[in-house]
């Protein structure tokens, strides 16, 4: 099939690393301003701790609830008028809100700042379609670990450049994930095709389809693509254990400082980064689709286990290897997805599932983080202070068993074969990234669609 396609312009050959640039760079320049937004808060408060805090708490749910709302609205905008205009806009108004982030002088324009970020930080969701527009469907699980491995480059490097930044200002984090992404923008301007044609794209833009809660109603149409959507809201809750009590956690049972934190938390991204980006598709072929979402999953069971009951802390380093071999479930999953979808609505499946993604974001902190609290307190019911990683262990056994079932009624679909002909459109040769996907061996772990 590859050598038939035709070659590439040299516009449609930087069109998969351009994806893959954005996603690295959104997520480059959302970590960079971790370690300083809190700082700036209290700057801005006038040195309350306390009243930080919550507002900091504020600020982080603010921008979940932004990309829950408006992931789906991305997805059909998307759907409907192309993903390139989308992703574009999306980029160029971060961007903008990084600059008036970097300038404002008062706490409201900063939350306002906030929930702009939110909203464009959205157009992951539309990144993730053009993948599905462009990447035959056996492939797509290597192409979204690769899009996996640019969230994990980001998350390693952007919290340490912008600590790095911090030290010679607090506002000069903002100002270069400003840079980074308007010099995105730029680039994806000159060289970004457009993946979805005009014959392919809806007729017009339906507000049910774009409110989240109607974007969801499209999984419920797609039996195998609701029960992989609930594991994939599963998995995604079962991460916010690290997001919102590792720090704490790990200080309070092994007395580890911020530069103990850091650093494994560097580790945690590089194993992260290396699964999805070679494990996933060097076992892809091996294993197929399946095989892979049913060998992640307990992995990373074993991995949240470990965090949690682990009272020495060597023991609890053993666990973070499995933790991120469970990210072979995810692109599989992910990729399954997309087969039973009609091509004019992959926009709308990616907003629905960021959506999810946002709302474990809405939610998961606080049930952590306050479980956590309970468990260390006098008025414990027992002294587990690892309960968050147990809890995360026990919706990851749900989400195994859901997926069992999902996938032994799973069968693909003739919806998946218009992407083909979009893969062949651009050409081979998307990028030296794509490249490795597009020579990779097709996997014989699903039928193929009827003709």
């Amino acid at each position: 099939m590859d050598s038939a396609l035709p070659p590439a312009s040299s516009h449609n050959k930087a069109a998969f690393a351009f994806i893959f640039v954005t996603v690295m760079l959104d997520m480059l320049a959302f970590g960079i301003i971790i370690p300083v937004l809190p700082h700036l808060i209290v700057d801005l408060i006038g040195g309350s701790i306390a009243k930080a805090a919550v507002w900091t708490s504020a600020f982080g749910t603010v921008y979940m609830l932004m990309q829950f709302v408006f992931s789906p609205v991305q997805g059909t905008l998307s759907d409907r008028f192309g993903r390139r205009t989308v992703i574009l806009i999306s980029s160029f108004g971060l961007g903008m809100d990084f600059i008036v982030m970097a300038l404002t002088p008062t706490l409201w324009l900063l939350f306002v700042g906030r929930v702009i970020s939110g909203i464009c930080a959205a157009s992951f969701s539309t990144a993730n379609a053009y993948i599905a527009d462009i990447v035959p469907k056996e492939k797509r699980a290597a192409a979204f670990g690769m899009m996996g491995a640019a969230f994990a480059v980001g998350f390693i490097v952007g919290p340490a450049l912008g600590g790095f930044l911090g030290h010679f200002s607090i506002r000069l984090p903002f100002w270069v994930a400003a840079v980074l992404s308007l010099i995105n923008f730029c680039y994806g301007f000159f060289v970004l095709p457009e993946s979805l044609p005009p014959e392919r794209r809806t007729k017009r833009f339906d507000w049910r389809h774009a409110n989240p809660f109607g974007a969801l109603v499209l999984l419920r149409r797609y039996p195998q693509v609701f029960t992989l959507a609930a594991v994939f809201f599963l998995i995604n809750l079962a991460q916010f254990s690290l997001n919102s009590t590792y720090v704490l956690y790990t200080d309070y049972r092994y007395g580890w400082g911020p530069q103990t934190v850091g650093y494994t938390l560097g580790l945690v991204g590089l194993c992260s980064g290396l699964v999805q980006a070679i494990l996933v598709r060097q076992l892809m072929p091996k294993l197929g689709e399946r095989r892979m979402i049913m060998v992640g999953l307990p992995l990373c069971v074993v991995g949240y286990l470990f965090f949690g009951l682990s009272s020495v802390a060597w023991v609890f380093l053993l666990g973070i290897p499995f933790l991120c071999l469970g990210g072979l479930a995810g692109p599989p999953a992910q990729a399954m997805m997309t087969q039973q979808v009609d091509p004019h609505e992959q926009g709308r499946l990616q907003g629905a599932l960021t959506s999810l993604a946002s709302l474990a974001g809405v939610f998961g902190p606080a049930v952590f983080a306050n479980l956590f609290a309970l468990f260390i307190s006098d008025h414990a019911p027992m002294h587990l202070p690892g309960i968050a990683f147990v809890l995360a262990a026990v919706l990851l056994t749900g989400a195994t068993v859901l997926a069992h079932y999902a996938i032994q009624h799973f069968h693909a679909v003739p919806a998946a074969q218009p992407a083909e002909n979009a893969a062949a459109r651009l050409g081979s040769e998307l990028s030296p990234v794509a490249d490795i996907i597009a020579h990779e061996p097709v996997t014989n772990d699903q039928p193929e669609s009827p003709r």
